[in-house]
């Protein structure tokens, strides 16, 4: 009988933490390594999972923890990302409080645009003393996954933290694209490293190593102290994990948050899809029969927006013209007219003529294919237009000659590279 009040009452403590912060939401990055797809949008404008947008996870994540005071710092492309947000994002009531502020690079402090993350808060900080926070929780605007924000913040307090950090556990290999920390038993930093050359493993476990999620809760004073003292180094990166963190561990205390499910204790489903093989990779887990990222939870769902569609459509059954997608996505309204499409996500708008085959491929919104084509293993961008006959992914030299290729085949075609093969071919 004693267990439900205390479980009552620790649900309106972490409420009352909750509605107390600010998120600062980094989506200012060019996100280069995703190569043709940032070409004319920034990384978290790049649709994902066949109606979302990457920055709607961590969007939806704020809003379903209860935190709607969020502040969204942009600087590169971010038109189509502004856009999106307005569209999507603008049914919270600013006469409660609640917000999405969208804040581009104004050089508000001095004549540069941001130079770092750090910078990107310090030339924001009159913005964050209006709103008052108790804590400021800063986020990475580019990674996809699920994460109920309230219980970190708590765990920050209870802690007796300056600094809170995410933490997730990837392989030593992996983690050289990532920030590492070490810690104690009781989860307390003693070091973190920018994208070590040589990651250092976690106790006990010498494959495993705990990577920063780019997520950070802060004392709001302290935050402002941290980043005044970091705008007056001229020697400073300006970053987060660069410079803040690293020189907090010395003396303040810094504890690590391991993103793991509350019952289980299981890692929790966390993806940085940084590269386009980690894009590709990422997109085509959702067409599996159980994939670890759940889109259909009722209880934590994923808000978007996305325009109005009519139903998606299949049709013809004509011998070799036949409708259909088999262990595939398919987005509202795409049309496939007597092709076959195979473990491939479709996103809205797609066309796909008859005799064509679609294989293990990601097709974005507004694309037309035409007749008789093979598309295999394959990222075919916006509004891309393929002609008939065309085949992607069947010869991987010819491919290279066309398009980009990755390290692990996966071709990506986009309008600039389709434009510049169909001129090549005369």
């Amino acid at each position: 009988m004693q267990r439900q009040p205390a479980r009552a009452s620790y649900g309106r403590f972490v409420s009352r933490l909750t509605s107390g912060t600010l998120a600062i939401v980094m989506a200012g990055g060019r996100g280069e390594r995703l190569n043709g797809l940032t070409v004319n949008r920034c990384k978290p404008a790049t649709p994902f999972g066949g109606k979302f947008r990457i920055v709607d996870f961590v969007l939806s994540n704020c809003v379903n923890s209860g935190i709607r005071k969020i502040c969204l710092l942009t600087q590169y492309k971010g038109q189509s990302l502004i856009q999106h947000v307005q569209r999507g994002w603008s049914y919270l009531r600013g006469e409660f409080g609640e917000f999405i502020d969208v804040v581009p690079a104004q050089q508000q402090v001095n004549k540069h645009w941001y130079r770092g993350t750090a910078d990107s808060v310090y030339q924001n900080l009159e913005y964050v003393r209006m709103h008052h926070p108790k804590h400021v929780l800063v986020l990475a605007g580019d990674h996809i996954y699920k994460m109920d924000y309230g219980p970190m913040i708590a765990y920050h307090v209870e802690k007796g933290a300056d600094i809170t950090v995410g933490v997730v556990e990837v392989s030593v290999p992996e983690a050289r694209e990532f920030g590492v920390l070490s810690v104690t038993d009781w989860n307390r930093v003693t070091k973190f490293a920018e994208k070590p050359a040589n990651p250092e493993s976690m106790p006990g476990n010498p494959d495993v190593a705990l990577a920063s999620m780019g997520i950070y809760v802060f004392n709001a004073q302290l935050l402002e102290q941290l980043l005044m003292e970091d705008a007056a180094d001229e020697s400073s990166s300006h970053d987060f994990g660069k410079n803040i963190i690293p020189r907090a561990i010395e003396k303040l205390q810094v504890f690590a948050y391991p993103f793991r499910n509350v019952r289980t204790r299981a890692q929790n489903y966390w993806r940085d899809v940084g590269t386009v093989d980690a894009f590709y990779e990422a997109n085509l887990e959702l067409v599996h029969v159980s994939p670890e990222l759940n889109v259909y939870d009722e209880e934590w769902p994923i808000w978007t927006y996305q325009v109005q569609q009519p139903p998606a459509k299949f049709v013809l059954s004509d011998n070799d013209r036949v409708g259909m997608a088999i262990n595939s996505l398919v987005a509202g309204g795409s049309i496939i007219s007597g092709a076959v499409v195979r473990e491939s996500l479709l996103f809205s708008a797609v066309r796909i003529e008859e005799r064509s085959h679609v294989e293990r491929s990601i097709i974005m919104p507004g694309v037309h294919i035409g007749r008789s084509c093979i598309i295999r293993n394959a990222i075919i961008d916006e509004h891309c237009d393929i002609p008939d006959g065309t085949h992607i992914g069947v010869d991987i030299r010819a491919d290279r000659e066309r398009f980009d290729v990755t390290p692990r085949g996966v071709v990506l075609v986009t309008p600039e590279t389709l434009l510049a093969a169909t001129m090549a071919r005369g």
